[in-house]
């Protein structure tokens, strides 16, 4: 079965939307608006790139910047391991009959996208999937340590996000259970009431409920 993978047709565009994004602070929801009127890239040619970043998971699918978009901004160290991550992951089927993919040359990456894709030789979208691989590739350390992981910030996999950029996630295990609500019980109680017009009798059911349930 033919699979998908993330692309721009305008793949030139990636490596400037890239600069800008490690210039720019960290939105709380990547737009369409954030990426023409922040990072100056309002053509058509350019709204693609969100769909591509949350395929290879730099925003998730409301558009929030996940932990890999802000490690992508931080130290040069772990933006090209944030990078290779992202790669590997928004290109996974490439990796899962190639796991050195990113090493091919643009003829043999070319062959080995059209195998998975069932792509003709010169479909558009084949030239914008290989040309958009080959600009991400360009940020990328496919031999960095992927676990590296600013001070401020734990990753977690599949997490799908963490805590805004230059807060603490956390805090004292002491401070976390301190933070949490109280926890409360409750319950109910059902009472069959016999069939009486005696009013004595619903006075001693009543007092009984008071003296050993309330």
């Amino acid at each position: 079965m033919a699979e998908t993978l993330p692309y721009m047709h305008s793949s030139g565009l990636v490596s400037k939307i890239l600069d800008k994004i490690k210039e720019a602070k960290t939105p709380d929801r990547f737009s369409q608006d954030f990426l023409g009127t922040v990072l100056g890239f309002s053509s058509g040619s350019a709204k693609p790139f969100i769909p591509l970043a949350k395929r290879i998971g730099l925003i998730s699918s409301d558009g929030t910047p996940t932990a890999l978009y802000r490690r992508f901004r931080s130290s040069e160290a772990e933006s090209r391991s944030a990078m290779a991550a992202a790669i590997r992951s928004g290109y996974a089927p490439l990796y899962k009959r190639n796991e050195y993919a990113h090493r091919l040359e643009k003829r043999s990456l070319e062959g080995l996208v059209r195998e998975i894709t069932g792509m003709e030789e010169g479909n558009s979208a084949l030239r914008g999937i290989v040309g958009t691989f080959e600009q991400l590739k360009k940020y990328a350390d496919f031999d960095a340590d992927p676990s590296i992981v600013s001070n401020d910030e734990e990753v977690h996999p599949g997490s799908g996000g963490a805590s805004s950029e230059g807060e603490n996630s956390g805090g004292s295990l002491q401070e976390q259970v301190a933070a949490r609500p109280a926890l409360q019980f409750g319950y109910t109680i059902n009472i069959n009431l016999p069939d009486s017009n005696d009013i004595t009798v619903f006075n001693a059911i009543f007092k009984s409920m008071k003296e050993h349930l309330l």
